[in-house]
């Protein structure tokens, strides 16, 4: 995706090709280690250059990185590189604070659970949940 203008990006049609080369190579444990590390190299790349086309696009001269995927090394280290040639301001919260929001997911699941609201055990895959289409509490 970063040869597409703009800043979108999906990592939909990456992984799905992950998954492939992993099912087919079922047992290769230096495989999979190789296919995990080129994903992380895929996707670290393409964040950088979407942020440094951001911060040119926004003329901004700070960009603050958060959440889970701003405890990944690799994306840090990118991105200290991009901030030393461009000349933009960066900035990261240590490791211990870059979560995801699974502490927010179990709070909200806690809160329907104690209104009484219950699915069965089955897993339902749905990437694109519209949080909306819940019942309100």
């Amino acid at each position: 995706m970063c040869d597409r203008p703009g800043l979108d990006f999906s990592s939909s049609g990456l992984k799905t090709q992950v998954l492939l080369a992993y099912r087919g190579h079922e047992g290769d444990e230096q495989a999979h280690a190789d296919i995990a590390h080129a994903f992380q190299e895929a996707v670290a790349e393409t964040l950088t250059i979407k942020c440094r086309r951001a911060l040119q696009q926004t003329r901004a001269e700070t960009l603050v990185v958060a959440g889970g995927v701003g405890a990944n090394r690799r994306l840090r280290e990118l991105l200290q590189q991009a901030s030393e040639r461009d000349g933009f301001r960066l900035a990261f919260p240590r490791p211990e604070f870059c979560t995801d929001n699974g502490a927010m997911i179990a709070f909200a699941g806690a809160l329907r659970l104690a209104a009484g609201q219950r699915e069965d055990a089955s897993i339902h895959v749905a990437p694109r949940w519209d949080l909306a289409s819940l019942p309100a509490l």
